[in-house]
């Protein structure tokens, strides 16, 4: 999954762990964060995953091309 990319999660996550999800920009939508930024590749947004994991965040979606 290259390109753009947009992950919804729940919660409120402060923008100082922009540089922590490898700068994606962190924006809010109601109650959810949301990190949108170019995915290098396949490795880089399973690297991102795996950081909203080892957070114990709960993921909402992940869209492509948005």
């Amino acid at each position: 999954m290259k390109g753009k990319t947009k992950i919804k999660i729940q919660e409120h996550l402060d923008k100082k762990w922009e540089d922590w999800f490898d700068g994606m920009e962190i924006s809010y939508e109601g109650d959810n964060t949301i990190l949108s930024g170019i995915m290098k590749d396949e490795a880089h947004l399973r690297g991102i995953l795996n950081r909203i994991m080892d957070l114990n965040l709960k993921l909402i979606s992940v869209n492509p091309g948005e």
